[in-house]
């Protein structure tokens, strides 16, 4: 028996209900056999797959050395975990939740200071004064030194964050700070703001795959199964279903329909049933409408599919092309 892929979802908390939820809306069920406490995890509906139940950062890591094959976590994760993260794993799917920025933030004091050359002035000038550099307390060590180093910046350390990284200037720990913020309340809250181009990052849950996993055919043909239904579901939210009934249709209506509105090809034949059933761009939707019932359309129902599925993938091609042969 080949070994399974193994996707690593999160274990606990907002992140563990959101990806049940992505995967369910994708036609697939989570099932942890001996319940919540359990951290392996199957999906009934696709042969071959184990959910191993990890946290955020742990899924990174195992992503990296190739522990697993698939996972979801946060793209500030990976960024900041794994070294050269774009040669060693490929961001399938950005899933819509867990949305978060990585930013720079300073004291609300410093009022001069708004920019990243600003904060660069100040940091010379600090280090002039002082003799000593500008400390950033963050956890995000990796993403602070390239982005700092982007910009020119070099007099300052980085004193790695143990707890509530925002909480550092007020108690000394620091002089500013890299941190995730959602709604930047927090960071308001102690007495902080955000440099107006210090975003380091806009972060989100992903579906990332492993490059350094092993990926046999039957691996391979397993992740093609899942893959093949989180691109259904995902097109389905992109398209509408429009459905007409004509004495007579031809293949100029529908070549227009196509041309003029974006639609897709028909499934059926209406010149045969009066039937044409066409897939449309919900923004389209109406004016497509107008012209059926121009054409001759006696009526015309638009419904939203819950799945989408074309012969070509492109999230499984994407996966693919970068595993080579």
């Amino acid at each position: 028996m080949s070994a399974p892929v193994i996707i690593g979802v999160p274990s606990k908390g907002r992140l563990m209900e959101n990806a049940h939820a992505f995967f369910r809306r994708a036609g697939m069920s989570l099932v942890q056999p001996r319940g919540g406490r359990d951290y392996r995890g199957t999906i009934p509906e696709i042969e071959g797959v184990e959910v191993a139940y990890l946290s955020a950062a742990e899924i990174a890591a195992n992503l990296a050395q190739g522990t697993i094959h698939l996972g979801v976590t946060g793209e500030d994760l990976v960024r900041e975990t794994i070294p050269d993260a774009e040669s060693r794993v490929l961001l399938v799917e950005g899933l819509g939740f867990g949305h978060a920025n990585v930013v720079v933030a300073v004291p609300q004091a410093w009022i001069d200071v708004r920019t990243m050359r600003d904060l660069d002035d100040v940091a010379n000038a600090f280090h002039a004064k002082r003799g000593k550099r500008m400390r950033v307390a963050s956890k995000y060590v990796n993403l602070t030194r390239g982005f700092f180093m982007r910009h020119g910046i070099v007099d300052y350390r980085i004193v790695e964050s143990l707890g509530a990284t925002e909480g550092a200037p007020a108690t000394g720990a620091a002089e500013m700070i890299v941190d995730i913020t959602t709604t930047g309340s927090t960071l308001a809250a102690n007495g902080l703001k955000v440099i107006d181009d210090g975003v380091i990052l806009r972060s989100q849950a992903n579906l990332v795959a492993s490059l350094a996993a092993s990926w046999s055919a039957d691996e391979r043909a397993a992740a093609r199964a899942l893959l093949d239904r989180v691109a259904a579901e995902r097109s389905a939210h992109t398209m509408r279903e429009v459905r007409s009934r004509f004495k007579a249709a031809d293949a100029e209506i529908v070549a227009e329909a196509k041309g003029r509105f974006g639609a897709e090809a028909p499934l059926g034949d209406p010149t045969s049933s009066g039937m044409l059933t066409l897939l449309c761009p919900p923004q389209r939707v109406h004016e497509l409408a107008i012209f059926l019932r121009e054409e001759g359309a006696e009526t015309v129902m638009v419904a939203s599919p819950e799945y989408v599925f074309a012969r070509e993938n492109p999230l499984y091609e994407a996966l693919i092309s970068r595993l080579g042969s």
